[in-house]
């Protein structure tokens, strides 16, 4: 195990901003994928999947491996929500209700696994982590690719009715692909460029990006739609929703997007939301708002160094 000082990839109060204040998320550096032919096979039990319920990242895959049918091909662990000085602990470091300890080398945190992969390692230490257990090393860490894997590679292996379940058709392609490509800085990563901004100039800038994106995903939903792209679950969907469930409990207040919040000034989308939520189980059996609240509020001490949880908002999420 590596023994040098890997604490400004793994201290989310080490992380740097640029000289404008500004946020910059980096690229994953894992971008294997599973397919007949290549060094990672479509197989039952080899692959597993290291998460976070908090992360909104972890959370897509999670609920595509639901989608799919893939519990039983994919295995799973969940890390701690309270990530600390070593970055995501598993609950034999922090036995946090919810937690799992490492199944398969009783890692300690994220971190171990990454640095037995590659001791020289230097990005960070992030989830989700796409693991392959026969080869004992990492497949994947971009979730935008993970799903896209989950949602094609092991169909040949599944029952019809999850094999036809498809995220990104190809009648689709285009019009996801277009989406993506605002949703994804302007909503997705907007909410951290806003929160973890160390200037005005830089939050005022992409808090308002934030909030020009969600009225377009309002006017896209308005007229009781119930997905985004066509008249189907797409991994449009997937991809934003995941962003929409946080925004309440954590983004109003810990990331200051408080120009409006969800419940009272996007009713289109927060239709969305619930429906999706209160009607689709691998929606709200991948959430937890217990693990969510506590880790914005818990692991980032440059924002909230007092690690209280606020109480709200009460419901967390709005009856149907």
């Amino acid at each position: 195990m590596s023994t040098r000082d890997v604490s400004h990839q793994t201290d989310i109060a080490k992380m740097k901003t640029e000289a404008d204040g500004s946020f910059k998320r980096l690229d994953a550096s894992f971008r294997n994928s599973i397919e007949n032919g290549s060094q990672f096979e479509p197989e039952k039990d080899r692959y597993h999947l290291y998460v976070s319920y908090a992360c909104p990242w972890a959370t897509r895959t999670l609920i595509v491996r639901k989608l799919k049918g893939l519990e039983d091909f994919v295995s799973v662990s969940v890390v701690s929500p309270r990530m600390g000085a070593n970055g995501w602990p598993f609950a034999s470091a922090d036995p946090f209700p919810g937690a799992d300890v490492d199944p398969l080398y009783d890692s300690q945190h994220v971190k171990d696994l990454y640095l037995s992969v590659a001791p020289d390692y230097s990005g960070r230490f992030t989830v989700p982590v796409l693991w392959d257990k026969k080869d004992k090393t990492i497949v994947n860490n971009e979730s935008s690719e993970i799903i896209r894997i989950f949602n094609t590679a092991f169909n040949h292996l599944l029952p019809e009715k999850f094999a036809q379940v498809d995220l990104y058709p190809p009648s689709l392609k285009d019009k996801i692909d277009e989406l993506n490509e605002w949703i994804y800085p302007n909503i997705n990563n907007g909410v951290y460029r806003a929160g973890f901004a160390t200037s005005q100039d830089a939050y005022s800038t992409a808090v308002k990006e934030v909030f020009e994106a969600l009225d377009k995903v309002e006017a896209i939903l308005a007229g009781d739609k119930k997905y985004i792209v066509g008249d189907q679950l797409t991994e449009c969907d997937v991809r934003l929703w995941v962003t929409i469930i946080r925004f309440d409990p954590v983004y109003v207040g810990h990331f200051k997007c408080n120009i409006r919040d969800i419940r009272n000034g996007y009713p289109s989308i927060n239709k969305w939301m619930k429906n999706l939520y209160w009607n689709n189980a691998a929606f709200k059996d991948c959430t937890n708002f217990e693990h969510i609240k506590t880790h914005y509020y818990w692991s980032h001490p440059s924002i909230n160094p007092t690690r209280i949880v606020p109480m709200g908002p009460i419901p967390v999420i709005q009856p149907l």
